[in-house]
């Protein structure tokens, strides 16, 4: 018998393929959600509020859970996650998609250039629905792998890998950089001579890694703006997949198809404008990465709203754009005015005591007071658990304060 270690989207969604499946299970969670608890036993799974070393074959934990959790090293029964259970018991074919930025762009454009060209594909994993349920219901399940996700893997290898950038992110958890490196580098590992691995070749790192894989090499060179270098590498994604599959792939049919492919929404969204300034909804962003490119394309005098839950973001590398750039820092949440005293000496920052939309909907008016023309940007650095359940929760706040701050009796 399986056990699942930790609730929330990923247990459930394992449960839920346990279940089609009619496979036995228990589960365990430090600290179950109500309704996380009342889905799982509606499913018809019975809680273990005590698992013991011996009681279980396998072990499928969720993302979130640390690997040293002393409770599951306890165990001392094979761990596993959800990308492993969905590579080696679902029927699609997997394209999985990994770095430190632009992996939830790069998934969504990849399914729907896939779609465009014929081929039943949709997102999962990291960016929702869970890998498991997408990996049951289409042909090619594109999907989003986290370093926590990548952890947990014995013998998957999908049929195509992407890795984009490997940055500096998660190192609450990864301790270091050459680690949290390692876990992403993991999706080469077991790559055959049958499969692809789409690669940034400007990455010497990534280069370094890819040289000694036999998948067969699809590389592709980042764009100064990073929107088009995802819409490229999620091109070439398609363009692999279809090679594998004894398709030609047409060029010209694989540009029109990123050309085409639909933003994804709280990916650096414009979504409403005030006179001059215009409002941006980043709330994917939550690492360096991302975050530099994010201030490098909005329009400027930028009011930066930032912060939520640290993982170990590096702040130092922004301070030369955050000079050149940005007018005023709205520091938001748990570690935000932590985070933005690193800018300081460079830029006015605005502490927001407010919590969950209240924050924003402060931060919104913040900005409108600080600027007259330019851009109100969240774009946070951090992630969203301190007062949000997600980056989409986060983001429909952002939006809703938008709202609020640009209607006026003129625009019904």
């Amino acid at each position: 018998m399986r056990l699942v270690f930790g609730l929330g989207r990923s247990g459930l969604g394992v449960l839920e393929f346990l279940a089609r499946r009619g496979q036995a299970a228990r589960f365990y969670d430090d600290r179950p959600r109500p309704e996380d608890l009342k889905a799982a036993l509606r499913l018809g799974f019975a809680p273990d509020p005590d698992p013991r070393p011996g009681r279980y074959a396998e072990v499928v934990a969720a993302p979130g859970v640390p690997l040293d959790h002393p409770r599951l090293a306890g165990l001392a029964a094979p761990v596993i996650g959800e990308a492993e259970l969905a590579w080696r018991e679902g029927p699609a074919e997997i394209v999985a998609v990994t770095g430190t930025a632009g992996k939830t762009s790069t998934t969504a454009y990849a399914a729907w250039i896939l779609r465009r060209l014929g081929v039943d594909a949709e997102a999962g994993g990291n960016i929702g629905p869970p890998l498991v349920e997408v990996a049951d219901r289409a042909r090619v399940a594109v999907a989003e792998l986290s370093s926590f996700q990548l952890e947990r893997i014995r013998g998957f290898h999908p049929r195509v890998a992407v890795l984009l950038n490997l940055g500096e992110d998660h190192l609450d958890r990864h301790r270091s950089r050459a680690a949290y490196h390692r876990a992403k580098l993991r999706i080469l590992e077991n790559l055959t001579a049958a499969d692809a691995v789409v690669f940034n070749a400007d990455d010497p790192a990534i280069r370094r890694a890819v040289a000694e894989s036999p998948a067969q090499r699809f590389p592709f060179r980042p764009d100064p703006d990073a929107d088009r270098t995802n819409r490229r590498a999620a091109a070439r994604a398609a363009e692999a997949f279809l090679a594998l599959a004894g398709r030609d792939p047409d060029p010209a049919a694989l540009a029109r198809a990123a050309e085409a492919a639909p933003p994804v929404p709280g990916r650096f969204e414009v979504i409403g404008r005030r006179g001059g300034v215009v409002f941006i909804d980043d709330s994917i962003a939550t690492r360096t990465l991302a975050v530099e490119a994010a201030l490098r394309r909005a329009p400027a005098p930028i009011a930066w709203i930032l912060g939520g839950r640290d993982k170990g973001a590096d702040p130092a590398r922004l301070r030369r754009l955050v000079a050149e750039r940005v007018a005023v820092i709205l520091a938001i949440g748990e570690d935000g005015p932590r985070l933005a005293r690193a800018y300081a000496d460079l830029v006015p920052v605005v502490a927001i005591e407010e919590r969950g939309p209240a924050a924003l909907a402060r931060a919104v008016a913040e900005g409108l007071a600080w600027i007259d023309r330019g851009s109100v940007l969240l774009a946070p650095m951090a992630a969203s658990f301190d007062m949000f359940a997600n980056y989409r929760e986060r983001s429909r706040a952002f939006r809703e304060a938008v709202k609020e701050a640009t209607w006026t009796p003129s625009s019904c």
